[in-house]
């Protein structure tokens, strides 16, 4: 057993141990984003992306609230609206005195086909 296998372990056309030159590492700038519980979370984009096209608000992946790039003021979570019936968006657009009127509309409109309906018969 003389000797030893000086490349076991590394990776076949790896170069020396603690090569720096992998490639060019492109330009980037770092943006902060914060929820309100106070966690931050970094993101990063390239240095020629223009600042208008930077989002303002992403989703945090440590809580999945909204978080914001002001450190003091983040986002508040949207309150969500319960579900409604279509009864509850009829009710929003029209007053009582409106849904009296059509409601004694459709009946007069029902009443009169049902009459006639009956004087065929």
């Amino acid at each position: 057993m003389s000797g030893s296998n000086a490349i076991r372990g590394a990776r076949v056309g790896s170069g020396p141990m603690g090569e720096m030159d992998h490639g060019v590492r492109a330009d980037r700038k770092e943006v902060s984003y914060w929820d309100a519980l106070g966690n931050e979370t970094v993101r990063y984009f390239s240095a020629d992306v223009a600042e208008e096209e930077i989002p303002e608000q992403i989703d945090s992946p440590h809580s999945g609230l909204p978080a914001g790039r002001d450190q003091n003021n983040p986002p508040e979570l949207l309150k969500n609206e319960p579900y409604k019936t279509h009864l509850a968006y009829v009710k929003e657009r029209r007053t009582p005195e409106e849904a009296e009127e059509l409601l004694e509309e459709a009946l007069q409109k029902l009443r009169a086909r049902r009459g006639s309906a009956r004087s065929k018969a």
